[in-house]
C-alpha cells in the first residue's frame, strides 16, 4: 500500500486537471482557476512523499508527466479556447475562417507543455533550477489572469490577435534554454539565494497589496488573483534577468 499513496496523490492531480477542464469548457473560468491550483498543490506533494517514503520510481514519473500534461497544459489551453471565443477580432481576421480556426490554436500551448514536460525528465541540468519556465507556472499565470481579468481581455483593447502572440510567447518560454530559478536551498545564505529571497519578499509585498486593494474594491479574490498573475511574470522577469545581466557586467 505503501508504494502507492504518491500515486494515488499525482492521481488527484489528474483528476483535478479533468475538473478544470470542464470548467473551462463551460466557462466557469475562477472555478477551472481553482482546480488548477488544486492539482499544483498535489504535484507539489506527490513527489515529496514518494521520497519520503522511498518508494520513488519510474511509473511514478510517467505518471507525474501525464497528471501533469493534463492540468497545466490542456487545462489552461482549454480557457485560452473558451477566451478566443469571446475576445475581439481585429478585421483582419474578421472572417467566419478565423472565428472557427483561432480557437483551436490554444492547444498549441498544451503541445509545448508536453515537450516541456517530456525533456524535464530527460534533462539533467534541471535538479536545482529550471531550464524553461515550469509548466504549473504558465497554467497559474494564465488561469489567474483569464479567471480575474477576462472582462478586460474581451475588451476593444485588446483581441485575438494579440491573445495568440500572448499564448506562442508562453509556449516557447516553456521549452526555451532560459534558466529559471527554483524554491530550492543547498543552504540559507543569502549569497547563494539573493534572488530567491528577493523573490520571496516580492511575493511578499504584492500578496499584501493585493489584499488591501481587493477589500478596498470589495473584489479580494479578483484581486488576489491578479497579484498570483503579477508573480508569475515577475518570477519570469527575474529569472530572464539573472541569466542575461552576468553577460554585460
Amino acid at each position: 500500500m505503501k508504494k502507492n499513496i504518491p500515486n494515488i496523490i499525482t492521481s488527484c492531480n489528474l483528476i483535478c486537471g479533468c475538473v478544470a477542464t470542464y470548467c473551462a469548457f463551460y466557462h466557469m473560468h475562477t472555478l477551472a482557476f481553482l482546480f488548477i491550483l488544486g492539482g499544483a498543490f498535489f504535484d507539489f506533494f506527490d513527489g515529496l512523499t514518494a521520497r519520503a517514503l522511498g518508494v520513488s520510481g519510474k511509473f511514478g514519473v510517467e505518471l507525474d508527466s501525464l497528471a501533469d500534461n493534463v492540468t497545466f497544459g490542456v487545462a489552461p489551453s482549454a480557457m485560452i479556447f473558451t477566451l478566443f471565443n469571446h475576445v475581439s477580432y481585429p478585421s483582419f481576421m474578421a472572417t467566419p475562417f478565423w472565428f472557427c480556426m483561432m480557437p483551436f490554436t490554444a492547444f498549441i500551448m498544451a503541445a509545448f507543455s508536453a515537450l516541456r514536460l517530456a525533456k524535464f525528465n530527460l534533462d539533467e541540468r534541471q535538479h536545482m533550477g529550471f531550464i524553461g519556465m515550469p509548466t504549473p507556472a504558465n497554467a497559474i499565470f494564465w488561469g489567474a489572469l483569464i479567471s480575474s481579468c477576462e472582462d478586460w481581455l474581451r475588451g476593444p483593447h485588446f483581441n485575438a490577435f494579440f491573445l495568440f502572440a500572448f499564448m506562442i510567447l508562453a509556449s516557447w518560454l516553456l521549452v526555451c534554454e532560459i534558466p529559471m530559478f527554483a524554491l530550492k536551498f543547498k543552504n540559507f545564505t543569502w549569497e547563494d539565494n539573493k534572488i530567491k529571497y528577493i523573490f520571496l519578499i516580492l511575493v511578499f509585498l504584492i500578496l499584501v497589496i493585493s489584499a488591501i486593494i481587493g477589500s478596498q474594491q470589495g473584489l479580494v479574490w479578483q484581486s488576489l488573483s491578479r497579484g498570483v498573475a503579477s508573480i508569475i511574470g515577475v518570477y519570469v522577469l527575474m529569472s530572464i534577468l539573472a541569466f542575461y545581466l552576468p553577460e554585460h557586467e
